[in-house]
């Protein structure tokens, strides 16, 4: 499949993750859309000074926009985009499909390798609604959870100032021993593959459908963000700097109705082994892993939950 309006249309919530990701690029850090029902709240227009006068509402399956104060400034969100991005036709299209990692025309999928053996499946679509995972204040030995968070929460709380100061104090720290003590002492921690009454694989309430892969001593960690952000066969959902600040933790979507989440992670390490010639860390096989939440400015979220 191509990047054609009709395909774009249906990767990103009839547009409206589209407008998102323009405005997010002019308003980092800001709730740009507030959806009720098929409208948006009048938000920012960066095209008329910035003021709370773009109207984006769901109309006949596209997105379109109006501004309050000019009734000239309407279209639909390849119209926005055009503006934003000044290109046309099937440039236009192809940038859209480039910058938000929707991955139309990618003809490979995952399975057909069969990596899973009997089990080759297409990874099923995901909706707006973030999933939600379990939250964990410190020291790591406590594994009663804090409360339930989606992973847009998660991300908020990472990419602002919550955990900077002992991110910072923790890469100061040479002796790996006393790193990670400090880090098991001193950093919250929550558990993407589901939410739990007891961080335990036996206490799961719910999966969330994710999987956690964690890369170690990264030469590279910037350019590595990059090559997995364009994975293939894999559609990142979250990805972060590790506390350490040489890793990466990348969180990628599962079908439990194909595998369980113990075959995914094993498809997935020599997945990983073999495409990129590292292995990763084992226990992201554990249900219940705890990921530590450092600081990370530019950590990254799929656009179609914002």
């Amino acid at each position: 499949m191509k990047a054609t309006r009709k395909a774009i249309l249906d990767k990103t919530h009839y547009g409206l993750n589209v407008y998102s990701f323009i405005l997010r690029q002019h308003y980092p850090g800001e709730t740009v859309l507030s959806l009720s029902g098929r409208d948006c709240k009048p938000t920012k227009n960066p095209f008329n000074n910035h003021k709370e006068t773009l109207v984006v509402k769901i109309v006949d399956g596209c997105a379109r926009h109006t501004d309050s104060e000019n009734w000239e400034f309407q279209g639909d969100v390849f119209d926005f985009a055009e503006l934003a991005f000044q290109l046309s036709g099937q440039e236009l299209l192809d940038k859209i499909n480039e910058v938000m990692y929707l991955k139309l025309g990618v003809e490979k999928n995952f399975y057909s390798n069969k990596i899973l053996p009997q089990k080759a499946v297409e990874l099923i679509s995901k909706t707006m609604e973030a999933p939600l995972v379990s939250y964990f204040k410190n020291p790591v030995q406590n594994t009663v959870p804090f409360q339930e968070m989606s992973l847009v929460q998660i991300y908020r709380k990472i990419k602002s100032d919550v955990f900077k100061s002992q991110t910072e104090k923790l890469r100061t720290i040479q002796d790996k021993k006393e790193a990670r003590k400090y880090k098991s002492s001193n950093f919250h921690y929550a558990t993407f593959s589901g939410t739990f009454s007891k961080r335990s694989d036996a206490d799961l309430k719910e999966h969330s459908g994710l999987l956690t892969v964690d890369f170690d001593h990264l030469e590279d960690v910037s350019a590595q963000k990059e090559i997995l952000l364009q994975d293939e066969y894999f559609e990142t959902e979250m990805m972060f700097v590790s506390p350490s600040g040489d890793g990466l933790k990348w969180i990628i979507p599962i079908d439990l109705s194909q595998a369980s989440h113990q075959e995914y992670f094993q498809a997935v390490f020599n997945y990983v082994k073999h495409t990129y010639g590292f292995s990763i860390d084992e226990s992201g096989k554990d249900v219940s892993r705890a990921c530590f939440l450092p600081h990370d400015a530019e950590v990254y979220i799929n656009p179609k939950y914002l």
